[in-house]
C-alpha cells in the first residue's frame, strides 16, 4: 500500500483503488470537503503526474474521459482548490509523492488499464437528496426531480413563475460553468421541450451565478443529475443508429453483436502470460521504454501474482 499524508489531504493506494480524504487546511476548497471521501477505481485513471515547484508541487490524477459525472458536468472548469483530483505537496515530502507515482504507474502498467474514453460511469456521483444556494437560487435534487427556486436578487421575468420543478426524465444535459472575468457563470439545465437561447439571468432552467465563494458547490446539483442521466457515449451512440434524412444514405440501425466472454483461463495459462508479460517488460527496459526503477516495481508486482 501507498500512501502520501499532506495538510491539503490523504491519498492511499492499495493496488486496486485510490482513496482520496481531503484536508482540514484553510486552503482546501468547499467543494472538495463538501464532496468528502472519494474512492477512485484503478480501471477509471488514465494517469498520474507529478509536478515540483520551490516550495512545494502538485499530484495530479487524469481520469479517463466519461468515467467521472463531476468532470462531465464542469467540463474541466473546475479550479485547483476546488478539483479533488489535485494534491498540494510540501516540499519535504517530494520522494513520497515520486514513490506514490510510480506505484500507481506500475499498477496502470501491469493491469493493462487503457486511456481511452469508457462508456459508462465508474464512479457513483453525490448521493441525494441535495440542495444549494448561491447566486440568483436555490437548486435542489432528490433523484428523481430538480426543484429550483429563486431569491430577491432574481429577475422579475424569471421569478414570476415562481419555483420551478424539472423531472428528471425531462432533462437532456446539465452544465456547470464559472463566473470567468465580467461573464457570469451558471448551473443549466437543458430541458426536453423548452429550448432557449436566454442567458441565465433570464432563462427559468439555470441559475446564475457571480463568482462568490459557493458558486462550486453548484457542481454537487449537476454532477447528481449527470451520474443518473445517459452516459454521453450512449447518447452518441444512438444518434449514430438514428435514421438518415430522406437525400441521405442509410445509416446501420442493428448494432453489431456483442462478442462472446471468454472463460476464465486455467491457472497454467495465467502463469505463462506472466511469464510472457516478464519478457515484455525485459525488452521495454533494454529499448528504453522503461527505467530500471520501472521495471523493478513492475517485475515486483507480477512475482507477487506469480
Amino acid at each position: 500500500m501507498a500512501e502520501i499524508i499532506q495538510r491539503d489531504g490523504t491519498w492511499t493506494f492499495d493496488g486496486d483503488a485510490l482513496r482520496l480524504v481531503p484536508g482540514r487546511d484553510k486552503n482546501v476548497g468547499l467543494l472538495r470537503k463538501a464532496l468528502g471521501e472519494l474512492t477512485v477505481p484503478l480501471g477509471a485513471l488514465a494517469g498520474i503526474s507529478f509536478e515540483q515547484g520551490r516550495r512545494s508541487g502538485r499530484l495530479r490524477l487524469r481520469l479517463r474521459d466519461g468515467a467521472d459525472p463531476l468532470l462531465q458536468a464542469t467540463g474541466g472548469r473546475l479550479t485547483d482548490s476546488a478539483d479533488p483530483y489535485h494534491l498540494t505537496v510540501e516540499s519535504d515530502r517530494y520522494g513520497v509523492a515520486e514513490y506514490f507515482v510510480d506505484e500507481i504507474r506500475g499498477a496502470l502498467l501491469l493491469d493493462e488499464v487503457p486511456a481511452t474514453a469508457v462508456d459508462r460511469f465508474l464512479l457513483p456521483g453525490p448521493s441525494v437528496p441535495l440542495s444549494v444556494s448561491a447566486g440568483d437560487g436555490t437548486a435542489s435534487f432528490d433523484g428523481k426531480h430538480v426543484r429550483l427556486e429563486w431569491n430577491w436578487k432574481t429577475e422579475e421575468a424569471k421569478s414570476a413563475a415562481g419555483a420551478r420543478s424539472i423531472a428528471l426524465s425531462d432533462i437532456r444535459s446539465v452544465e456547470w460553468q464559472p463566473a470567468v472575468g465580467l461573464e457570469n457563470g451558471h448551473l443549466r439545465f437543458t430541458v426536453r421541450g423548452a429550448p432557449t437561447k436566454a442567458p441565465p439571468k433570464y432563462d427559468p432552467n439555470a441559475v446564475e451565478l457571480w463568482g462568490f465563494k459557493k458558486d462550486p458547490l453548484m457542481t454537487l446539483v449537476a454532477a447528481a443529475v449527470q451520474a443518473r442521466l445517459p452516459h454521453p457515449s450512449a447518447s452518441a451512440q444512438t444518434q449514430a443508429q438514428a435514421p438518415a434524412p430522406a437525400d441521405g444514405p442509410p445509416k446501420q440501425l442493428t448494432p453489431s453483436p456483442s462478442p462472446a466472454p471468454h472463460p476464465n483461463p486455467p491457472p497454467e495459462a495465467d502463469h505463462d502470460a506472466l511469464l510472457r508479460r516478464l519478457r515484455e517488460l525485459g525488452d521495454l527496459r533494454e529499448s528504453g521504454v522503461l527505467t530500471d526503477e520501472e521495471f523493478t516495481l513492475a517485475k515486483r508486482a507480477i512475482l507477487k501474482r506469480m
